[in-house]
């Protein structure tokens, strides 16, 4: 069983994600969070059973996508 994300760490995602013009890679949001690029995609899950999407480009890009409730 792996570790479950920090909860903190999802939120900070959220607010980065649209601070970035376009798209984002997963080594910026590492970088900015000062995780590995390992730990940002364990958490792309946890975030989409948030209600928090990021989609992900051809060159591999995020951008954020929030599900309707």
């Amino acid at each position: 069983m792996g570790r479950r994300p920090d909860e903190e760490r999802l939120a900070r995602y959220e607010e980065l994600v649209p601070e970035y013009p376009g798209r984002v890679r997963q080594s910026d949001l590492a970088r900015a969070l000062r995780v590995s690029r390992s730990t940002v995609q364990r958490d792309l899950p946890a975030l989409e059973e948030r209600g928090t999407l990021l989609m992900e480009d051809e060159r591999g890009l995020l951008s954020l996508f929030r599900r309707r409730r």
